[in-house]
């Protein structure tokens, strides 16, 4: 009976997907291998717009329930848009595409390497064209096993420190907005009563909290990309409180798209932060600090190099974490499913 099943076929006309899932920092990641139709475009935004436009059925599909979840991340590997790029990579959500992902990009790193896509050179830098820009990723090896990956992101910059909006039943709210490949609005947990510690127990708190100041930030200012319209917009909030190994920096809690929650400290996050230490000039060039997430597992971020980017005095961080596979996936979309394409309950 049992091995019936295991080689059954769906019918032809059934569309089939296939994934190769992974989590970093317990952030899931899950990667799209063949089934997906492709994306024409010449730049990455490009693009990030058909699919947005054309596909969006299909991203709802492999995110939401019942093939995903609320908090469920996932990615596509597209054709670079330069030529010295090693691959493209579009990244989804339960809410659309993000401009950027650092957890992705350590995830999606460590899975080519992990399964021979990508030879395990060490000191090899590896391109990859991302909605925000460039990023240089490069594997850490330790007698010829993977033990994590860094990477280089984009130019990361405060646009402006210690902010005030007025969040409807919560009064006065005190951020600090940066871009560390998307913006975000950085809440010191501190100012609530009782204080956010950015621990597990806090998670509904925090979602219902973060939407809402994210709706009154959003709305209470522009927010402006210097090069690329198609990135401003506010992503996310995110939390930020003590950290529970006396030996790290501090904790995040990114609150981001639809309130889903990031289980990692978030790349891109842990990105704006340092810009913003950097800003407050409470970090240097080579400096190197370790955030905890939610559950805490740990980003490295280092400042490599200051740039100007557009307007802004900017920075070059440098994250670093570590990323498992976790299983392959074969997804049926049934033409007569009325759920073929996802639904979420929260």
């Amino acid at each position: 009976m049992l091995k019936t099943a295991s080689n059954w076929s769906p019918p032809e006309h059934w569309q089939r997907i296939v994934t190769l899932d992974a989590h970093c920092a317990g952030e899931p990641l899950r990667i799209v291998l063949a089934g997906y139709p492709e994306i024409p475009g010449h730049t990455i935004l490009d693009r990030r717009a058909f699919a947005r436009e054309h596909l969006d059925h299909l991203r709802t599909a492999l995110m939401w329930e019942p093939r995903g979840h609320a908090d469920m991340y996932g990615c596509l590997i597209v054709p670079p848009e330069s030529d010295d790029a090693d691959f493209g990579v579009l990244f989804l959500h339960n809410e659309g595409y993000s401009s950027m992902c650092g957890h992705g990009i350590i995830a999606v790193v460590s899975a080519l390497i992990e399964t021979g896509a990508l030879p395990p050179e060490p000191e090899r830098v590896i391109s990859i064209d991302t909605p925000a820009g460039r990023v240089e990723a490069t594997p850490n090896l330790l007698d010829g096993q993977l033990t994590g990956v860094s990477f280089d992101n984009v130019p990361s910059f405060v646009v402006e420190l210690d902010c005030d909006v007025k969040v409807p039943e919560l009064g006065q709210v005190r951020y600090d907005l940066a871009f560390g490949g998307a913006f975000y609005a950085y809440v010191d947990g501190n100012q609530f009563d009782p204080p956010i510690r950015c621990m597990p127990g806090e998670i509904e708190r925090m979602i219902a909290l973060g939407k809402r100041i994210k709706q009154a930030v959003a709305s209470s200012r522009e927010i402006v990309h210097p090069f690329e319209a198609d990135l401003s917009f506010l992503y996310g909030v995110i939390f930020t409180g003590p950290p529970l190994e006396p030996d790290n920096h501090s904790r995040n809690c990114c609150i981001f798209a639809e309130g889903e929650v990031d289980r990692s400290p978030t790349g891109t996050g842990v990105s704006g932060r340092a810009t913003i230490h950097h800003a407050r000039q409470e970090m240097s060039r080579g400096d190197r600090i370790r955030i905890e997430s939610v559950l805490g597992t740990c980003f490295d971020v280092e400042i490599v190099r200051e740039v100007k980017f557009g307007p802004y005095q900017a920075i070059v961080p440098r994250v670093t974490g570590q990323a498992h596979l976790t299983g392959r996936n074969e997804f049926f979309l049934d033409p007569n499913d009325p759920l073929r394409t996802g639904f979420l309950l929260r």
